[in-house]
């Protein structure tokens, strides 16, 4: 009757769960991308991606095989999603003002003074490596194409470089640097400035 007893009182294991390769894998993917927008490439390590995740760092390898290739896909992943050019450039063809109107807004709106995670501030913060560097640019080269494509107008390359350009300083300049001038301007003022240059680069005036 006590070993009775006692065996009930022994708790059983609990069964163990099988973990779900998607939520796994998109579990480490947003802790990389967080990683890499705060530190950069350099300074973002498997280990912190693996806690910050909830897995281990083996089991980050064993998705990704390295921390390249994990830096690789989130780029990727992070181009894939439509920014502010390629929304911008994929709706119906608008009037120049109109045009530059809209992504100036975006990117104001898009580019808050604490870091969230953001593909443009991934570059800026990963370009110093040459394996990252070499990363970001295969992967940006066939998303500038597509964007150029949807433009009107001659120098379509040169004009989507130059609005890349433009996108990616005030971005460093608010988020990463966090330049007093932009972070406590009034945001219409901004907008109101930026909007005639992506106007003039993005835009193509009626004849």
């Amino acid at each position: 009757m006590e070993k009775t007893k006692k065996a009930a009182e022994t708790p059983t294991a609990a069964p163990k769960r099988r973990r779900n390769p998607v939520a796994t894998r998109k579990a480490i993917l947003d802790s990389a991308r967080l990683a890499f927008t705060r530190y950069g490439y350099d300074r973002a390590s498997v280990r912190a991606i693996s806690e910050n995740a909830g897995v281990t760092a083996m089991l980050v390898k064993h998705y990704f095989g390295s921390k390249e290739k994990l830096f690789e896909e989130v780029v990727e992943e992070s181009l894939s999603l439509h920014g502010i050019l390629r929304s911008e450039t994929e709706k119906p063809r608008r009037e120049a003002e109109v045009m530059g109107r809209d992504m100036a807004e975006a990117l104001v709106a898009s580019s808050p003074s604490e870091l969230s995670p953001d593909g443009t501030v991934i570059l800026l913060r990963s370009v110093g490596n040459d394996q990252a560097a070499g990363i970001l640019r295969d992967n940006a080269k066939g998303y500038l194409e597509s964007a150029a494509e949807a433009l009107d107008g001659d120098n379509p390359d040169i004009r989507v470089a130059l609005c890349v350009a433009l996108i990616s300083g005030y971005k460093l300049m608010r988020q990463v640097v966090a330049l007093p001038a932009l972070v406590n301007a009034d945001q219409e003022e901004i907008i109101r400035l930026l909007a005639p240059l992506f106007a003039k680069l993005a835009g193509t005036e009626p004849e």
